[in-house]
């Protein structure tokens, strides 16, 4: 769980404001993201996912995080 609670916490930290739900898919190291963040106005989906892959750079990079789904919404 250590690291959904990271995982979590990374997204939130880069986008202040956010709100990251992290769902473990399997493994520990297989996570789904949903993600909703008022910075991804008027952004294309494709930014959107690298302002959160960006913030998660070191746990991919270390094979920590093996698979990452992410979804993304601007607050209503």
């Amino acid at each position: 769980m250590a690291l959904v609670d990271d995982v979590k916490a990374l997204i939130e930290g880069a986008l202040p404001g956010s709100t990251a739900e992290v769902i473990d898919e399997g493994g520990g190291d297989h996570l789904r993201v949903n993600v909703t963040a008022s910075q991804f106005e008027g952004m294309s989906r494709l930014e959107q996912h690298r302002l959160v892959k960006n913030a998660l750079r070191g746990r991919s990079d270390t094979g920590e995080l093996h698979s990452l789904s992410i979804k993304t919404s601007v607050p209503e």
